[in-house]
């Protein structure tokens, strides 16, 4: 993992001093909440429904136990005890008193981590796919792009005031686990007809209120004209993205309107005149950070108490069947710990299941943790012998729940409940989809399928991605959810199509319900996905399932 060097902690210093004179000129009133607020902005602190926010940067996902830790004593200390792990790989806090973030950050600082640029218009936190250094399907380990990402962008002074907000994500695999096609900048790491390691450049995806698709920039960009290309880009955009209207200020519209052609023209015009100042510094810094992310020393035992063990308990098994991704290295798994036991909260997890998350790694997972995308907790790197005492200990901590991918794994922002942007709620609706389906003991028989929800159009719970997409808006007052179908984050990345009407909250749950339980008399057999059957199919058999009394009115 990469730690940070005497410039970091110098910089994350200094800004948290700074940022405590800035709160206490805020308490006193010198400054108003007006001028406050683009300070508050640029080290994450957002003002909600009902008190401050904090959001926590944990770049490309990568925690060690010492960090997770500290998360565990600042959501004790200075919160109500848990944190919420985000879409964007990060966490929040949602209660911290304003006088009592400076010490907030300055305990972040103590660990190697800050709130820098998680909010504002700029450079966002990079995310990577959270399988990074350990997957079987891997090309390469995106961490250290990732974090060369990162250096380049924190306080780049040309773009800490871009015309919106701008996303990177960056993926090391076949199989995209990043969604780097709804980032504004998606890496993927390619391999050319040759075998030459690049990368393909993805520009202009998004979600929000107007979802699209990235498109592909570059086919392939040597591994060495990565900084300046993506320098150029954001270059390109901060003077061309639009100002007029923040709705359409991202570099999504910016594509849309002024065309790929020329996009790429003015991006490939602005490289040729910046590349040489590009002089490698950059690829010997990359050197020195890869060698920060060697792979952790594997070791060799038997498996055979791991096949035992499946043997002997059906719980264990059906959570080995589901939690576990295949592993590089022979002998290990990939654990991904679901943070959506059903009924809770999706993405929190509570100080104390924090520290048993910390002390499982540090035992048994060479140290590292992951933060998922889908807002689940991953432990890259286990041997398949230690995996029966590491479900025991998760299973006591209340974290076995055997559901990753499966239809009570939901994507869901924090809706009505904690945002002032929110329309609808979207807690209480996943609540109430994974526990009914708890209920009817089915979600094994259902397999793999993604429901996202947000509780409105800014899309922060991803719904337009989920094979199952869920929007909560609000109609004269009354919340109303609209359903949208066949969305996808991966390689083959699909904006979902919105199948009719929207549903009150008392009937949104009942719809997903027919819906999936229509889904198993559609498929063509029990390895035939959701997604898979709504593509072979289409909408018109999906949607008489969810309006059945219309397709009645419809036939008379």
């Amino acid at each position: 993992m990469y730690v940070y060097n005497d410039f970091d902690e110098a910089f994350v210093r200094e800004r948290v001093a700074q940022f405590r004179g800035q709160v206490e000129r805020r308490i006193d009133g010198s400054l108003t909440e007006d001028e406050f607020k683009p300070l508050r902005l640029m080290n994450g602190l957002y003002l909600q429904l009902h008190a401050y926010m904090l959001r926590v940067a944990v770049p490309y996902g990568t925690l060690n136990p010492s960090q997770m830790r500290q998360l565990a004593y600042i959501a004790d200390r200075w919160d109500k005890g848990y944190g919420h792990f985000t879409t964007r790989q990060n966490i929040q806090y949602n209660w911290p008193k304003l006088d009592d973030v400076p010490d907030i950050l300055e305990a972040l600082a103590d660990v190697g981590m800050h709130a820098l640029q998680t909010s504002g218009n700029t450079i966002r936190n990079v995310t990577a796919d959270h399988f990074a250094g350990a997957s079987a399907d891997e090309i390469e380990d995106p961490r250290p792009v990732a974090e060369l990402l990162r250096q380049w962008s924190t306080d780049h002074p040309e773009f800490q005031f871009l015309p919106r907000k701008f996303k990177i994500a960056v993926s090391g695999s076949e199989h995209d686990r990043a969604v780097t096609r709804a980032h504004d900048i998606g890496v993927r790491m390619v391999r050319n007809a040759e075998g030459t390691p690049g990368y393909e450049i993805i520009v202009g995806g998004g979600l929000g209120r107007t979802p699209m698709v990235g498109k592909v920039l570059r086919e392939f960009l040597p591994r060495e004209e990565l900084l300046a290309y993506c320098e150029a880009i954001v270059s390109v955009y901060n003077l061309l993205g639009r100002r007029d209207n923040k709705y359409k200020a991202r570099i999504k519209i910016t594509v849309h309107e002024n065309g790929l052609e020329t996009m790429q023209q003015l991006v490939e015009e602005r490289f040729e005149a910046i590349r040489k100042g590009f002089t490698g510094f950059d690829q010997e810094l990359l050197k020195s950070i890869e060698a920060a992310f060697a792979p952790p020393a594997y070791v060799r035992k038997s498996e055979d108490g791991y096949e035992a063990a499946r043997l002997a308990n059906p719980a264990f098994r059906a959570w080995s069947d589901t939690n576990l991704a295949a592993h590089k290295a022979p002998g290990y798994a990939i654990v991904s710990i679901s943070i959506k036991k059903h009924g809770q909260t999706p993405g929190d997890a509570t100080s104390d299941q924090m520290r048993v998350m910390a002390d499982i790694a540090e035992q048994y997972g060479h140290g590292e943790l992951r933060i998922s995308h889908e807002q689940n907790v991953i432990l890259p790197h286990v041997h398949k012998a230690d995996l029966p005492a590491v479900y025991a200990a998760l299973r006591e901590a209340d974290l076995a729940t055997a559901n990753i991918g499966l239809v009570s794994d939901i994507i869901a922002c924090p809706g009505m409940d904690y945002c002032a942007l929110a329309t609808a709620r979207s807690i209480p609706i996943a609540q109430e989809i994974a526990t009914r389906f708890d209920e009817l003991k089915i979600e094994h028989d259902i397999g793999e399928l993604k429901i996202k929800i947000s509780g409105c159009i800014n899309a922060c719970g991803h719904h337009h991605v989920g094979h199952i997409g869920i929007l909560g808006l609000d109609r004269a007052g009354v919340e109303n959810y609209q359903i949208t179908l066949g969305g996808d984050g991966t390689e083959t990345t699909t904006i979902g199509t919105r199948a009719g009407p929207g549903f009150s909250a008392d009937d949104i749950v009942p719809a997903i319900e027919r819906l999936v339980t229509g889904y198993l008399d559609l498929r063509q057999d029990a390895d035939e996905t959701f997604l898979q059957a709504y593509r072979r199919l289409g909408m018109e058999p999906f949607k008489a399932i969810l309006y059945p009394a219309e397709d009645k009115a419809n036939a008379a």
